[in-house]
């Protein structure tokens, strides 16, 4: 017989044992008897209830809810142990935690718990000791909750402060919390941007590490739970800013509304905007402003003369013997000197005054804020001095003369553009008039003089914008039209006036000192392209390159070619530079020079041959591979006889030297006729193909 106990159920009770009962139907009156009423409430709570009898363990009253979980129905599990109504499994889970309640302990502990469906759950236990007015332990009530839903809500709590905790473990961005400005906390690397320790941040209000500057802006952010990215300065613990930039986010832990910072330490990002700021308006050799940021400054300057009635002067310097220096002692040397010249015009200059370099061996001084034309003059003087003055540069003393052209405000132009370029003119004429001192710009200066200086100007800029370009025209074998080689031709893209001919500019090039740079641009281009061709699987064929005069007699010439052969790959043999016979009188320059390129491999061709003074004897002498017949001797070969007796004799001439005869020119097919029928070898002119672009040369799909 199982004891006689009292279960309460608040203010219920009832005898455990009817705990069998399984009906809860009222009786023929709708009325419900306590034990039903018992059964009916205990049926009904989210809790899985049992009462266990403690000699035994065997089950006394379970309700419904706590019979099914375990597989049974509610009649079936009375009488039944606790380790057969649970299962082996579940049984030696709790085995220690029923020995502890039938010491007399309340229990309280979670399990997981299989439903008889395969689902698992969660659960919170309380055993619960039932002693009667002796102290005599009576039974043990189990009360269950699911608490399984609450138990994934912690966890995904847990898991996603983990992650937050790795994620801000892991980012090199300062992590932090804080409720009310108070931080709560922050991860390592916030550490390391500020230099503090944890348990110098943690409690501390925001304020404590943020300049006054920037109190209101920050509060005004947090009030208006702004999430924009902004820019603002902290302290670090050494009270050196730093340059952050900051973002927050609202987020609800533990129920509660606090703000996420994630701050970025962008010191570097300063630093390289500095210099990026720097070097858009400044020289890198100099570090003087360039001509962008003085325009700039000189508009502002010429504005505040208009306003107070004063004068501006533009002294447009340039170096008279740049040149030299760089090609005789190198590039590093002309560097040197250009900063030393800069340094000693700045000198010169008051600290309202600019000096800017342009370019070059170029540069522009503006003096602000004179009263008369003299006082312009005396600087310009005092300038032609200390550039003059020796200057030591590795073991030498050397000495850079300029020339000083002065524009000035408002007589002179009104705006920056206009008295930079008269200032420019003035020194053109400066240097036309023994160089080495200073002018004065003037209406009174020639309409020739300004055109000269105005389109010596213009070149120079082109060359300094890379304006010019290379155009290639096909030389083809007159026996069989087969490509034979190409001939590289320079053209300036104006952006005016569009393509320019070299016919209007490279005689003058030559006179004003420019044609190195051009003859250096179009003998570097044409190699490379040669050399991309090749690569591209055309054929292996010689590039014909322009060579001047002046080009030769700087004396460094097969150093610059075996220089540009070695940068770009192409081998000396698919090099054949052209030259002038007249340049073949000058045997001291021209006969080392031509030996150096024929030991490069690089084929030499007399351009415009029969046009020039030459003795015959040095084409022996020296080794030449082609002679160009001159146009002129082609242009009228149907019509004159003495031209077409010319034209024999030369390539009778190239033959007889073992010399490939070349004509150019040719546009006409009878004009390709009789250079065939009196065995010329090559020829170029419209007839074979005009000069074109790289892109559009396609003269490589003959032969």
């Amino acid at each position: 017989m199982l004891p006689k106990i009292r279960v309460h159920f608040g203010d219920t009770e009832t005898d455990p044992a009817l705990g069998a009962m399984s009906a809860v139907a009222p009786d023929d009156a709708g009325r419900y008897g306590e034990d039903t009423l018992l059964r009916l409430v205990a049926d009904s709570v989210p809790a899985l209830i049992a009462y266990y009898e403690p000699q035994t363990l065997r089950c006394v009253f379970a309700n419904k809810a706590y019979a099914e979980a375990n597989g049974w129905t509610v009649d079936s599990i009375i009488g039944k142990t606790v380790r057969e109504a649970i299962g082996e499994e579940a049984w030696h889970i709790i085995e220690p935690q029923v020995e502890r309640v039938l010491k007399g302990e309340k229990v309280e502990y979670t399990r997981p718990l299989m439903l008889p469906n395969g689902e698992q759950r969660i659960v919170e236990v309380h055993l619960i000791p039932h002693f009667d007015e002796r102290s005599q332990m009576l039974g043990a009530f189990v009360l269950i909750t699911d608490i399984t839903r609450h138990h994934r809500a912690e966890q995904e709590i847990r898991d996603s402060e983990e992650r937050m905790r790795k994620f801000a473990a892991a980012t090199n961005e300062g992590i932090f919390f804080h409720k009310d400005g108070i931080l709560t906390d922050v991860n390592d690397a916030l550490l390391a941007i500020g230099g503090y320790k944890r348990e110098e941040v943690i409690g501390h209000a925001l304020w404590e590490f943020v300049p006054g500057e920037w109190h209101q802006t920050m509060s005004d952010y947090m009030r208006e739970g702004r999430e924009d990215t902004f820019e603002a300065e902290v302290v670090h613990k050494n009270g050196h800013r730093i340059a952050v930039e900051l973002v927050g986010k609202t987020i609800v832990l533990r129920g509660e509304a606090h703000r996420l910072g994630a701050l970025r330490d962008i010191t570097a990002r300063r630093h390289a905007e500095a210099r990026i700021q720097y070097l858009a308006h400044h020289d890198m050799l100099t570090g003087l402003p360039n001509r962008a940021y003085l325009t700039e400054r000189l508009t502002t300057i010429l504005a505040l003369a208009r306003r107070h009635g004063t004068l501006v002067a533009i002294m447009f310097i340039d170096l008279d013997n740049f040149k030299t220096v760089n090609d005789s002692l190198g590039h590093h040397v002309g560097d040197v000197l250009l900063k030393q010249v800069a340094g000693r015009i700045k000198e010169v200059l008051r600290e309202a005054d600019m000096v800017s370099r342009l370019g070059g061996d170029e540069f522009l001084v503006i003096l602000a804020d004179f009263a008369a034309s003299e006082d312009a003059a005396k600087v310009a003087e005092k300038l032609l001095q200390v550039i003059s003055a020796p200057i030591e540069l590795e073991g030498r003393e050397l000495c850079a003369n300029a020339s000083i052209g002065i524009s000035v405000f408002p007589r002179d132009g009104d705006n920056a553009d206009d008295l930079i370029r008269n200032a420019d003119a003035a020194m053109y004429s400066a240097k036309d008039h023994g160089r080495g001192h200073s002018r004065f710009y003037t209406a009174g200066l020639s309409d020739e003089g300004a055109a000269t200086l105005a389109r010596e100007s213009r070149l120079r800029q082109a060359v300094q914008r890379g304006e010019f370009v290379v155009f290639y025209q096909p030389q083809l074998r007159v026996s069989d039209l087969r490509l034979a080689g190409i001939e590289a031709l320079v053209r300036w893209r104006h952006p005016e006036r569009g393509l320019i001919d070299p016919s209007e500019f490279i005689e003058f090039a030559e006179t004003r000192g420019l044609i190195d740079e051009i003859g250096q641009y179009v003998l570097r281009e044409a190699c490379r392209q040669n050399k991309a061709w090749q690569d591209a699987g055309h054929a292996a064929l010689p590039i014909s390159v322009n060579v001047s005069a002046v080009q030769f007699r700087r004396g460094d010439l097969v150093a610059a070619v075996k220089r540009v052969l070695d940068d770009t790959g192409l081998e000396g043999r698919y090099l054949d530079l052209e030259l002038t016979e007249s340049l073949l009188m000058d045997k001291d320059i021209v006969g080392n020079a031509l030996a150096g390129l024929r030991a490069l491999g690089v084929r030499i061709t007399i351009d415009d041959f029969g046009t020039g003074y030459s003795s015959l004897g040095y084409l022996k002498r020296y080794p030449i591979d082609k002679l160009k017949i001159d146009r002129s001797f082609i242009d009228d070969l149907g019509t004159d006889a003495d031209e077409r007796a010319i034209a024999v004799a030369i390539i009778n001439l190239a033959k007889t030297l073992k010399l490939t005869p070349l004509a150019e020119g040719v546009e006409r097919q009878e004009q390709l006729e009789f250079l065939r029928e009196h065995g010329c070898d090559e020829f170029q002119g419209y007839l074979a193909g005009s000069p074109v672009a790289a892109e559009d040369f396609s003269a490589f799909s003959r032969g």
